[in-house]
């Protein structure tokens, strides 16, 4: 069984950081492009950010510069590190794992993340 647990989220002030953290379980960690999206109050789900097996990462433009997405493949967990927090970057944000080479594609159930003063 497949499960992807996010941690992390958390209330914070604009300019503050959070590390978000998506340990993965029954999946063979190290293929997978690992990724993060986000999903506002009436918005659609967006992506934040991904990484590949090989090391590529692919941002949105609202967080380049301030969001760093990494891998550790021992403890199969991938990060979120986000800086420079702005109260639009609240929503819940959601981890995935998705195979590169067949239609495998997992969600975690998501952690809330709100930037407010």
């Amino acid at each position: 069984q497949v499960q992807l647990a996010e941690s992390g989220g958390d209330l914070v002030q604009p300019g503050g950081s959070l590390r978000l953290s998506c340990a993965a379980s029954g999946i063979i960690f190290s293929v997978y492009t690992m990724g993060w999206y986000r999903q506002a109050p009436g918005k659609q789900r967006e992506l934040v950010a991904t990484l590949t097996r090989g090391g590529t990462t692919n941002y949105a433009d609202s967080v380049k510069g301030r969001f760093t997405i990494s891998r550790d493949n021992a403890k199969n967990t991938v990060y979120l590190q986000m800086n420079n927090l702005k109260p639009e970057d609240t929503a819940v944000y959601y981890c995935n794992a998705r195979h590169p080479f067949n239609r495998d594609n997992y969600w975690g159930q998501g952690t809330q993340v709100t930037v407010s003063s």
